[in-house]
């Protein structure tokens, strides 16, 4: 492993979910009120939504989960974003919060960092993640910067600093041409250097799984926990526990492994199963 650039810190996989290799659901939310699919339904259906895909990764066994406004697609940037996205995300963060009991965490696409860091202060949520914290990338979106600086100031001024900071590196449906001259070991130790708290890999794009080898680099990079954010199933979740402490699921598990479906119950389950067998 490469020296520290940064002070060491508390595991915060361990912190957060009081266990390594710990299993993290994704809620992807329903259209919310400003998006383009937002067909005008009461809020309380998006909230009820939630909810229950929340009982259903609890009842599962994960471990933690994560709030994310999927349904939004195409995501705008962030200075695009009105308010309207922050505040809806936080009550639906509340309820899956009270609903659930279990350590959630939110991210507001797209790299919506400042708007995260309002929704985890208003929710009480325990984590966000940040698609871009440091550097910068040609997303989806269009030219996609980092938001450390703005983002960790703002963390100050909310008095939100237990609020854990989790990073992409190398992120997924984008294009990394400006930063080519970087290896993946200099960007990963350019996202410690910048303060975050855990770092992700991710394959190229949503369910796309990441490369082990990539997943190698970045674990023998750096001194923070690193997860896997995208492409985790029950097949490859053994594997991926060898470097990782964590894994952020969530097609693998839905009905059809289509992100835009309803958990599925059996699915969380069995992965569950493949999750405490690899565990011991």
């Amino acid at each position: 492993m490469s020296q520290s650039i940064y002070r060491d810190k508390e595991n915060a996989i361990q912190r957060l979910f009081g266990r390594r290799k710990a299993v993290i659901g994704v809620i992807h939310s329903l259209p919310l009120p400003g998006s383009p699919h937002y067909d005008g339904d009461p809020v309380e259906r998006i909230y009820a939504y939630a909810e229950a895909e929340a009982l259903r990764y609890r009842d599962g066994g994960v471990d933690g989960l994560i709030v994310e406004n999927h349904g939004d697609i195409p995501f705008a940037k962030p200075d695009e974003l009105g308010p309207e996205t922050a505040a809806t995300m936080a009550v639906m963060s509340h309820r899956v919060a009270q609903a659930s009991k279990l350590p959630i965490g939110i991210n507001v696409l797209a790299n919506g960092a400042v708007q995260a860091l309002a929704v985890a202060k208003a929710s009480g949520a325990a984590f966000i993640r940040v698609n871009q914290w440091a550097n910068a990338y040609v997303a989806n979106e269009g030219f996609m910067e980092g938001k450390a600086g703005q983002a960790s100031r703002y963390r100050a001024w909310l008095r939100a600093k237990d609020v854990a900071i989790f990073t992409d590196v190398h992120v997924k449906h984008g294009a990394h041409a400006i930063t080519a001259d970087r290896t993946l070991t200099e960007l990963t130790r350019d996202s410690e250097f910048f303060d975050a708290d855990a770092v992700i890999v991710t394959g190229q794009r949503t369910g796309d799984s990441a490369r082990l080898d990539q997943l190698e680099t970045v674990r023998d990079s750096t001194k923070l926990p690193v997860l896997v954010g995208s492409g985790v199933t029950a097949e490859n979740v053994a594997a991926i526990f060898g470097f990782a402490d964590a894994v952020i699921v969530a097609s693998s598990l839905k009905h059809e492994g289509g992100w835009w479906n309803e958990v599925d119950p059996k699915r969380v389950a069995h992965f569950m199963d493949v999750v405490r067998t690899a565990r011991a």
